[in-house]
This record gives structure tokens, C-alpha cells and sequence, in this order.
């Protein structure tokens, strides 16, 4: 691969701290990519000499979007059920069965087919990074295949099989089931291991010996909690050390203070909010506590079928009290963070080349014009990806 200068670019977000400031940003800015890396950052009038030269016309460039909670391996529609919450009736986990029977009855090329399509949409927003569960196959064969299929579009990949209990079954056999069998068959093709902690999913016991299992078969631990109502999910996920935990709708104050005191991230799913009628998170109380705030779309057929990031980013500002800044270092570096991951969501030297143009002169308009698609590029791994 040839190398290319990205010059004229009006307003660069690079999220390198050892830049000034949350976002480090370079004004009238320059970047050097090198096959899939990123080689030179700095002002324009000192850019070096590349093969090739992209000129960004004074528009703003920010790193790709970094979604690290999807639920993409499914089939099946549930729009009416979402018709049903915004006239009243309260979201539950139960909906989950529904998509659960449509994705065992998938082939494995309806499957593949389903993700790349959803994938290519995520792309095309400005996602270059991203993590897929499982969890809508909840047996060992459909567990296995689904995280085979994400291992098609992404390494990080999550066993789910603990996202509710199926029919047919009780919790206690099928807890045995989750950290035995399935969790063999899964574990090869996973780097992370979930579980859905709240009232009518998984326990705070329960969690705590899946993650065990999960831990003991070389696979990191991640938790869905405090989504629903209070609960201990999220004070087990700061007990355990994980790197972050997801949803944190329903925080108490000593919730907020175990996150702060463990490092773990508190990953914030505002579309869901947005879909399901809950109060969004507190953000603001978070932040000011000293908790890394990482927000992610939460991309799934039932609760947020949303695959936008800077939608995420537009709530997060007008509905979670983020600064336009939080909101989008949120959804770009400690989303990285919340991956463990420490080659995206950055534009610096040896950083992957990951990058999104904006029709816009400023990342500001991310939250001022919500809902305008201001993608005009990405480069993904140093290949413009879009335009295709």
C-alpha cells in the first residue's frame, strides 16, 4: 500500500494526550497514513511528502467511531413491539425469546448476510471499530455459529449465551448449560464473555460464576447491568475489576463511587433510553465522580435498533448533560478503552489509520445537526472504505 497525506483538514480531533486538551485538537491540520498506520500528525504547512494527497477542503476529521456494544447476529423484526412502548406498554427482556426462535431458524448464509448488511450501515456512519455479541441463539450449536459469524467482521467478539434463560429450561440447568457445554463450544471463537444481570435475566450469583467459567476458559468479562431497576450488577462488575459495564440507567451513589474507586468504564447505551422510554443515565454525575464514560450503540432488534453513533453522541449531549467534547471522546478513545484496545480511537503516529471526514468544518456540529448525515469519508485501516 502506498502512502497518503490528508491535508486542508480546517479542525482535526486526535484524541492524543500528549496534545492540549479532552481532544487534542489541531487546527489547519495534516495527516500522514502509511498502509493501515498512521505515520505523521501535525500542521499542514509542515506536512511531508506522500504518494498520493487527499485534500479534506477545511472540513473537520475525527478518529472512527469506536462502537463497543452491538448485538448484530440476529434475524427477525420486532418494530411492532416498539410500537407497543411509545404507546405505554413497558419494555422487558421477554422480546428477546422472539428474536431468539428467528435466529435459530436462520441459515448460516442469512446470518452472515444479515451482519454484513447492518455492518456496512455502521461503515458508512462512521464506525471503524466495533464488538458484536451473541445471545439471541441461547443452545450450544446456535451460540457457537453466531459467534462464528461475528468472527467474520470483528476479534472482538462476546459470548452472550447468558442473556435470558430460554423456554424449556431452568435457571439453574441452564446456568450448567451456559458455563459448560455452550461456553466450550463458544470460547474459540470469543474474546469476551457477557452476561445480562437484572430482574428476569441472570442473578448476581449466577453472573459471578459465569464470568468465573468464562475467566477460566481465557475469556474477558463484560456486564449488562442496572439497565432496568437498581441492582448489585453494577458493584460486581467494579468487585471483579471488569473493564467496563454497560447500560448503568439506575445508579446509586455508593454504584457510582465503586466505579470511580475500580477504573472500570461505564459504558452508556443512550439509544436504548431513547427507544424503551427509561431515564437516561447521569453522565454529568459520573464524569464529575471521576468515572470514564464510553458511549456505544447498544444495536439490537428489540430494545435499540439503532446502528448511529452520532446519534448516540447527539442524546449523550442534549439528554445525559455531556459536553459535545465528553460525548464524542466517549464514543471514539474510551470506547477503545472499553475494548482494551490501544490502536484506535486515536489519530497519533502508530495508531491504526482510522479516520472519518465530516461535511462540516468543526465535530461540533455532531450534536448541532443531529440527525444530518455529515459522513463525507472514512478511511478504515488506511483504505477509504467511503465513498466505496
Amino acid at each position: 500500500m502506498s502512502s497518503v497525506v490528508i491535508t486542508g483538514i480546517g479542525e482535526l480531533t486526535t484524541n492524543d494526550p500528549a496534545r492540549e486538551g479532552l481532544l487534542g485538537l489541531v487546527e489547519d491540520a495534516a495527516v500522514v497514513l502509511d498502509g493501515d498506520t498512521v505515520v505523521w500528525v501535525g500542521p499542514a504547512s509542515e506536512a511531508p511528502a506522500a504518494d498520493t494527497a487527499y485534500d479534506a477542503g477545511g472540513r473537520a476529521v475525527i478518529p472512527g467511531y469506536v462502537d463497543s456494544h452491538s448485538h448484530l447476529v440476529f434475524t427477525g423484526d420486532r418494530s411492532r413491539e416498539f410500537a407497543a412502548r411509545m404507546t405505554g406498554e413497558p419494555y422487558s427482556a421477554g422480546g428477546i425469546r422472539t428474536t431468539v426462535a428467528a435466529t435459530r431458524a436462520a441459515g448460516d448464509e442469512q446470518l452472515v448476510s444479515h451482519v454484513a448488511r447492518l455492518v456496512a450501515e455502521m461503515r458508512a456512519q462512521g464506525t471503524t471499530s466495533l464488538e458484536i455479541k451473541s445471545g439471541y441463539g441461547l443452545s450450544v450449536h446456535d451460540e457457537a455459529r453466531s459467534l462464528a459469524v461475528a468472527r467474520h467482521f470483528t476479534e472482538d467478539t462476546t459470548f452472550l449465551g447468558a442473556h435470558v434463560v430460554p423456554s424449556g429450561t431452568t435457571p439453574e440447568d441452564y446456568v450448567d448449560l451456559v458455563t459448560g457445554p455452550m461456553l466450550t463450544a463458544a470460547a474459540p471463537h470469543a474474546r469476551w464473555i457477557d452476561v445480562f444481570c437484572e430482574d428476569g435475566a441472570f442473578d448476581v450469583d449466577q453472573a459471578r460464576a459465569i464470568l468465573t467459567a468464562g475467566s477460566d476458559h481465557g475469556l474477558r468479562g463484560r456486564l449488562h447491568a442496572n439497565q432496568l431497576t437498581y441492582g448489585a450488577g453494577v458493584k460486581l462488575a467494579a468487585e471483579l475489576g471488569l473493564v467496563a459495564v454497560d447500560h448503568c440507567t439506575y445508579l446509586a451513589d455508593d454504584d457510582v463511587s465503586a466505579l470511580a474507586d475500580s477504573g472500570t468504564i461505564a459504558t452508556l447505551l443512550p439509544g436504548v433510553e431513547f427507544s424503551t422510554r427509561h431515564p437516561y443515565p447521569d453522565a454529568r454525575a459520573l464524569l464529575d465522580a471521576g468515572v470514564r464514560v464510553a458511549i456505544a450503540s447498544d444495536c439490537n432488534p428489540g430494545s435499540c435498533f439503532t446502528s448511529s453513533m452520532a446519534l448516540c453522541i447527539a442524546l449523550a449531549v442534549r439528554e445525559m448533560r455531556m459536553s459535545p467534547a465528553e460525548a464524542l471522546h466517549a464514543a471514539t478513545a474510551t470506547g477503545a478503552a472499553a475494548l482494551d484496545r490501544d490502536d484506535v480511537g486515536v489519530i497519533a503516529p502508530g495508531k491504526r489509520a482510522d479516520l472519518v471526514l465530516l461535511d462540516a468544518p468543526s465535530y461540533l456540529h455532531l450534536a448541532y445537526r443531529p440527525g444530518v448525515p455529515l459522513v463525507a469519508g472514512v478511511w478504515q485501516g488506511g483504505r477509504p472504505v467511503v465513498p466505496a
